[in-house]
C-alpha cells in the first residue's frame, strides 16, 4: 500500500498580504549571532530593490523568523525562495555547513482584512515576549518594532 504525502497547495491571498513564518530545519538555530541577523536583514533589503515587495513587519528569533509582507508582481513562493537560498547560502558558507537550512517550505498564512494585518503584526513583535527574552517589544533588536 502506498500512501501520498503530497503537499496542500498554498492558501492564495487575494490581497496579496502574508504572514510567513520560517523554522530551522530540526529547530536549529538559523541566528547565531549579530552578523547573521544584519546580513538576513540586509537580504530582505536586497531582495525588496529586485523583487517588489512590501515589508509590514519582522522579528528575527534564534530559530524561526517572521515576516508579514505584501506580494507586487512576483508571487510569495519566489520571493521566500529568493530570500530563503541567500541566506542559506551565506550561513551554509560562514558556518561551513552543507544541506538545507529551513524546515520543509516556509508557512504562510493569507491576511484578508486591516484587524487581521494588526492582529498578525502585533503578535509578530510580541514573540519575543512571549518567548520570555524581554519584557516589552520596544526592548527587541530584532524586530521592526521600532
Amino acid at each position: 500500500m502506498v500512501i501520498s504525502v503530497s503537499r496542500q497547495p498554498r492558501e492564495y491571498s487575494p490581497s496579496g498580504i502574508y504572514h510567513i513564518m520560517s523554522r530551522g530545519i530540526n529547530k536549529m538555530a538559523i541566528f547565531v549571532d549579530t552578523h547573521d541577523r544584519l546580513r538576513y536583514i540586509d537580504i530582505l533589503l536586497q531582495v525588496k530593490k529586485k523583487i517588489s515587495y512590501d515589508l509590514y513587519a519582522f522579528c528575527l528569533m534564534s530559530n524561526h523568523n517572521h515576516l508579514l509582507l505584501k506580494e507586487a508582481n512576483t508571487n510569495i513562493s519566489k520571493i521566500m525562495a529568493s530570500i530563503n537560498i541567500r541566506y542559506s547560502m551565506y550561513f551554509n558558507r560562514k558556518y561551513s555547513r552543507v544541506g538545507s537550512l529551513f524546515q520543509e517550505r516556509f508557512h504562510s498564512e493569507p491576511i484578508e482584512s486591516e484587524r487581521q494585518l494588526l492582529t498578525c503584526a502585533r503578535y509578530i513583535h510580541n514573540n519575543p515576549v512571549k518567548a520570555g527574552i524581554v519584557k516589552s517589544p520596544g526592548e527587541y533588536r530584532w524586530s521592526s518594532y521600532h
